[in-house]
């Protein structure tokens, strides 16, 4: 078992993923990479993540959903959720609303499009990086 900490990095968008995942793996993070709500949960069920980085708008189940169910399972509850959200620009547009941003139970969140900076900076923070 290494001693890196593992991140599972969930999007639609495969050049986004493969852009977080390069930054993370050159921070010396494992990473996984799921394109969809219902991927993420068999990737985390099968091997537990430190921490995720999941979009909210996706195929199959989304964002809210998956952090929701990983949040109300009592061994996967610990880990560390970091929601990627376009919602607040488009909050009028979307199904999503403002409301349900600020009430789940995310650890933590970044707008896209994505600073990685920024994104890198939050993922140090929860990893103690």
């Amino acid at each position: 078992m290494s001693d890196k900490k593992l991140i599972t990095v969930v999007d639609d968008d495969p050049d986004l993923v493969e852009a977080v995942c390069m930054k993370l793996e050159s921070k010396n993070y494992r990473v996984e990479k799921a394109y969809d709500g219902e991927e993420a949960l068999e990737k985390v069920r099968a091997e537990k993540p430190d921490l995720l980085i999941l979009d909210v708008m996706m195929p199959r189940k989304n964002g809210w959903v998956v952090c929701e169910e990983l949040k109300n399972d009592d061994t996967l509850k610990d880990i560390i959720v970091v929601m990627l959200t376009a919602v607040g620009d488009a909050v009028q547009s979307t199904s999503y609303t403002h409301h349900e941003g600020k009430t789940t139970l995310a650890d933590d969140y970044i707008p896209k499009p994505i600073d990685m900076d920024k994104l890198m900076e939050i993922v140090d923070d929860h990893l103690g990086g």
